[in-house]
């Protein structure tokens, strides 16, 4: 089956049924997107599909054949990273940062909804669950990849 993942097309020959997530990390090799729960809760598996935030985990890679899946290696450009993964890095988001990814790949998508986000859409959009408690730097890192901090 062909998928587009970052913007270049790759054929897997996975099950049907195997969950994106697996497939991102042991067929394409991309492993920048992390294992959670299994089950589609904490968000540690958010990649993009169309633009969309999406839980890998619990998704069958069946069902993004012909879909533009992007993940956390496919935001950055030219070596630069975007402007989410450098207001991270700026405001210290990350304890362990093991949620991180997903947490950026949610707020990538936030912001092409909402340019400049109401803590009550961060609050709405951004349902990852993180185990540090980084919940306040993420939302003024959110802030300032908008350009609102």
């Amino acid at each position: 089956m062909k998928l587009t993942v970052n913007q270049r097309s790759v054929t897997v020959d996975d099950a049907p049924d195997t969950p994106l997530l697996w497939v991102l990390r042991d067929t394409v090799g991309l492993t920048g997107t992390k294992f959670g729960c299994g089950i589609a809760q904490c968000g540690a598996c958010t990649v993009l599909v169309d633009g969309e935030p999406l839980r890998s985990c619990s998704v069958p890679v069946a069902s993004v054949a012909g879909k533009h899946i992007t993940t956390i290696e496919g935001i950055a450009h030219g070596g630069t990273l975007s402007n989410v993964q450098q207001a991270w890095v700026d405001v210290e988001v990350p304890q362990c940062g093991y949620c991180q990814s997903g947490m950026i790949m949610a707020t990538t998508a936030l912001l092409k909804k909402h340019s400049h986000p109401t803590d009550t859409q961060i609050d709405e959009a951004l349902t990852n669950i993180c185990r540090c408690g980084t919940y306040d730097r993420i939302r003024v890192a959110v802030k300032k990849a908008a350009g609102a901090a």
